[in-house]
């Protein structure tokens, strides 16, 4: 039986699906919503199934950029993800290529700071260091560059909810383009750096401004439906790792370079980062459109700066303590995830640090060995990101975290146990496959949960547990390092990760 109704105007509709079970009573599960249209036509049909639907289809569309964005039917990836594609790649650029430059830089410092600078000060903290952990003296400048990763990965741990909060009531664009504005001025820093203090305050600021990434993950949240968050957040994933792939070479090259140069050769590099950091910010300003219309922002700064201490203290932050009005069962979701992904980044950051320790000390690597090996890393994660994890329907995102978690644990044990070049790649691969489905697929299932107008905080915040991770991670991988050696540091590092995946497994998160 079949009836069909007409009207125009506004019209509230509601969908209703009736399940019929094996002893004949049927539940309906109503969800109202309302469309606005010219003409609907309503059917209704009967037949011998259990299942009875109600559909309304709609010929006008939204002109808000982004509720065309939120059906769930549509499975075409926004035109703003894109956007923040390139803009993202455009910043990873800038900021991997200066990493093969840091052993050049250190020497560059050693040679020409002041006796009574920060160079000579801290060199003897890292020597202290070094002497009490058993590290050997060409691993300083590792140390070193250690110190400087763990400086920029607290800051972005106090900054990446701040930035989220104030993008919750201001918009994400404004404060995107601050973010994007603080990490060219940082490149402005390096090259006038003529002592290497002015050089770690170039890096203070460009961590400080690097909120960019988790608000890049809160606008992907704002324009995805849920069928189409997963290839947003895998998108992000691509961008992490083709920027890993060039720009490192960049800065090689660089690098390269630099041996026959004398005075401040690093001006060069700084100005070619500065000049990707500048397009960045013009691309934005340009082709960037606000995903946060006024109407879903937070309404008050103060309410949003009273959680300041949410931000900092620890306990609140892994409790979520700064996102309001949301129930308890995704709260308790949010407490799940952050945690898993605070031990799992943990314990992966150790791994990733150390990873220079163990080439250069069991199979004296060199350089361009290293960058070879972190080429074919970062290649197979794009290739698996581009190839697999954009094209997970919804239903996969978690299972696919589990099993990438769980993939995890034989790439800590081969790489611990490898005497040969061979078991180290084959730990290597699984390594670069875990990355590519756990981080992406674990970014998808944060951002279902909070409202729009706490998106940039929930997104803030879990990046700020991700950033706190990497602080921490390598500091307490490389004494163990050197305290208990490489295979036994691994081989708990691997039976450790069994741990998060248990509680991602067991978790009713979906």
């Amino acid at each position: 039986m079949v009836h069909t109704h007409s009207s125009s105007g506004n019209l509230r509709t509601t969908h209703i699906t009736y399940t019929t079970s094996d002893n004949g009573e049927a539940t309906a599960d109503f969800q109202p919503c309302s469309v606005t249209q010219k003409r609907t036509d309503v059917t209704y049909s009967t037949t011998k199934s259990t299942i009875v639907r109600r559909k309304v289809i709609s010929s006008s569309e939204s002109n808000s950029s982004s509720s065309s964005s939120h059906s769930s039917g549509s499975l075409r990836t926004h035109p703003t993800v894109y956007i923040v594609f390139v803009s993202l790649l455009l910043d990873l650029l800038a900021f991997t290529m200066i990493l093969p430059l840091l052993p050049s830089l250190l020497d560059h410092y050693s040679l020409n700071d002041s006796p009574k600078g920060l160079y000579p000060w801290l060199l003897r903290k890292v020597q202290y260091f070094q002497e009490l952990v058993g590290a050997p003296d060409r691993f300083n400048s590792v140390l070193f560059g250690g110190f400087l990763g763990s400086m920029f990965s607290f800051l972005q741990f106090v900054a990446s909810p701040l930035v989220g909060g104030l993008s919750d009531v201001y918009g994400r664009k404004p404060v995107m383009l601050i973010c994007l504005i603080g990490i060219a001025s940082s490149y402005v820093l390096w090259a006038l750096s003529k002592s290497f203090a002015l050089f770690v305050l170039a890096r203070i600021v460009g961590g400080i401004s690097k909120g960019n990434v988790s608000l890049s993950m809160a606008v992907i949240a704002d324009v995805s439906s849920l069928a189409t968050r997963g290839r947003g957040m895998a998108l992000v994933g691509i961008a992490f790792s083709v920027g890993f792939i060039i720009g490192p070479v960049i800065g090689a090259m660089f690098a390269h370079w630099s041996h026959g140069q004398s005075g401040d050769w690093f001006v060069v590099p700084a100005l070619f980062a500065l000049c990707l950091a500048l397009t960045d910010v013009a691309f934005v300003l340009v082709c960037f459109k606000e995903t946060l219309p006024k109407e879903k922002r937070a309404r008050s700064l103060a309410g949003s700066l009273a959680q300041a201490t949410a931000y900092i203290s620890l306990p609140d932050l892994f409790r979520f303590k700064a996102v309001k009005n949301i129930a308890r069962s995704d709260l308790a979701e949010l407490q799940q995830l952050g945690f898993i992904y605070f031990v799992y980044l943990f314990l992966y950051s150790g791994l990733e640090f150390t990873l220079t320790f163990l080439t250069h000390h069991t199979f004296s690597y060199t350089s361009m060995q290293q960058g070879w090996m972190f080429f074919v890393i970062g290649l197979t994660m794009a290739v698996m990101q581009g190839g697999y994890v954009r094209r997970l329907p919804e239903h996969k995102i978690k299972p696919t975290a589990v099993l990438g978690l769980l993939l995890i644990v034989p790439s800590f044990i081969f790489v611990g146990l490898a005497s040969s070049p061979i078991l180290l790649y084959v730990g290597l691969l699984f390594f670069a496959i875990s990355t590519a489905m756990v981080v992406p697929c674990m970014m998808t299932l944060v951002s279902k949960l909070g409202s729009h107008d706490q998106k940039g905080t929930v997104m803030g915040i879990f990046r700020s547990l991700g950033a706190l991770a990497r602080a921490l991670g390598p500091i307490v991988a490389s004494i163990a390092f050197w305290s208990i050696g490489s295979t036994v540091t691994y081989l708990v590092g691997g039976i450790a990760l069994l741990w998060p995946w248990m509680l991602l497994r067991r978790s009713s998160i979906v």
